[in-house]
């Protein structure tokens, strides 16, 4: 029956820090975009479109022949 008195008060102590704890989350915004996060693991970006780079004048082509376009 000793026991309870040291664990009541440890427990008030506990919940009232996780209320504060909570309440300061909800002020520095950890719960204003819950749907963000959840599909960005969805998003593909592998897909990304790279801008074509446009070939060397020296450069070699698969057959190892030199490509001097001049039109």
């Amino acid at each position: 029956m000793d026991v309870i008195y040291g664990l009541i008060p440890g427990m008030l102590i506990l919940g009232l820090v996780g209320v504060v704890v909570f309440f300061w989350a909800a002020k520095s915004g950890q719960f204003d975009d819950l749907e963000g996060e959840a599909s960005r693991i969805l998003m593909d970006d592998d897909l990304t479109e790279t801008k074509p780079t446009q070939p060397d004048k020296n450069s070699q082509d698969a057959n190892g022949d030199k490509s001097d376009k001049t039109d």
